[in-house]
């Protein structure tokens, strides 16, 4: 019977990969692999043999209508990312959305994913939050924080290592110097990390210490 596995797999360490993601990757009839680069080293290491094919936010719009014929022939097919959770901040909206509208069978395994550890990590309220991911780069950055200043409840960025001074130089700015945020990068890895205080403080911080790897930055409501 034909369906979709959404199939999250490890932000950094391997021991996060779940039996059940591992025995549904062995079992499908075709991966969907973001980068078949990365992917091809976490198939060695489970010992994988499944046939990878490309899907990514360059190509998904392409590929998507002969994922769909695929699936509709009673292919089972596994969608993953390079790391943690497809269509968080990653392909797999558009694929999951077409199967939904095919009438395709959809199945998300729980797995991992980098902003439910830097939430809880932080210490900051998390029975109510507000996942943003990536803010616009440019067009739209300065609206979007004049927004996000009054948002109430705990808000999860995503960013990269080489815009987290500026992020937090506008946080400052449109939050206020005093407004909580704890800071998450590395998450899983050998040299995981974690800094917590008001955004000035975390801004010095990092000025003083270039940051590197995944980030997850959490901010707290107004």
């Amino acid at each position: 019977m034909s369906k979709l596995y959404i199939v999250p797999t490890p932000i950094g360490n391997l021991e996060d990969m779940t039996f059940r993601g591992i025995r549904v990757l062995k079992e499908a009839d075709l991966i969907l692999a973001e980068d078949t680069r990365t992917s091809g080293k976490l198939l060695k290491h489970f010992e994988i043999g499944t046939q990878m094919q490309s899907h990514h936010m360059h190509n998904e719009h392409r590929t998507i209508a002969n994922v769909i014929q695929k699936l509709k022939s009673g292919q089972v097919i596994a969608l993953i990312s390079d790391a943690g959770t497809p269509a968080i901040s990653d392909p797999g909206f558009l694929l999951t959305r077409a199967c939904v509208n095919e009438g395709i069978e959809v199945d998300c395994l729980p797995g991992a994913t980098a902003f439910v550890p830097a939430l809880v990590n932080s210490g900051l309220p998390n029975d109510k939050f507000v996942f943003e991911g990536f803010l616009p780069v440019k067009k739209g950055r300065q609206t979007r924080l004049k927004i996000l200043a009054e948002e109430t409840r705990t808000i999860i960025f995503y960013e990269s290592p080489h815009k987290l001074v500026k992020t937090l130089g506008h946080f400052c700015e449109y939050f206020g110097e005093e407004r909580q945020v704890s800071v998450s990068r590395e998450l899983t890895k050998l040299y995981e990390e974690t800094v917590r205080g008001t955004a000035k403080e975390v801004l010095t911080h990092y000025e003083n210490k270039p940051p590197k790897g995944e980030i997850v930055i959490i901010v707290e409501g107004k």
